[in-house]
């Protein structure tokens, strides 16, 4: 496992354009963890971007509908929105630890098995903790206890 000293260590090269991790290169680099920083703080910042409209929108948005299907479905739609919202809030969560993990030198590698991650499975779920094989493991002992 690859340490790095500090965040300032990782540097966007401006080769950055165009960039996809490949297998051929040595895991978890400077340049893919670049990569997967980046990633994840754009992602980041999509999700605060939506919060910031979504609070906007919610603020502006308190008609009072006098038809009673009217002010259901606006008021249907309000949970809805703040149910996505919540989520999103536990997501940012999981990036935030996904940038600790980057910090510390942990990231990309399983939390189970301490082996690496598949680098198709971090750049589809970069927030990913467990290899695919222990996220499976983990599956199957949840749908089995969940059986019971």
């Amino acid at each position: 496992m690859q340490a790095f000293a500090s965040m300032t260590e990782i540097i966007e090269p401006p080769s950055m354009e165009g960039y996809r991790p490949h297998d051929d290169e040595p895991f978890m680099s400077k340049r893919q963890l670049t990569y997967f920083r980046n990633k994840l703080l754009a992602w980041k910042e999509d999700i605060l971007r939506e919060s910031r409209e979504t609070i906007s929108n919610l603020q502006t948005d308190t008609e009072n509908h006098p038809d009673l299907a009217d002010r259901a479905t606006s008021e249907s739609d309000r949970a809805l929105e703040l149910r996505t919202r919540d989520r999103q809030r536990k997501l940012i969560s999981k990036i935030d630890a996904a940038l600790r993990r980057i910090e510390d030198g942990s990231y990309g590698y399983c939390e189970e098995t301490g082996e690496p991650i598949g680098l198709a499975r971090l750049d589809a779920r970069p927030i990913a903790t467990l290899s695919l094989e222990a996220q499976e493991r983990h599956e199957r002992r949840e749908r089995v206890h969940r059986d019971d």
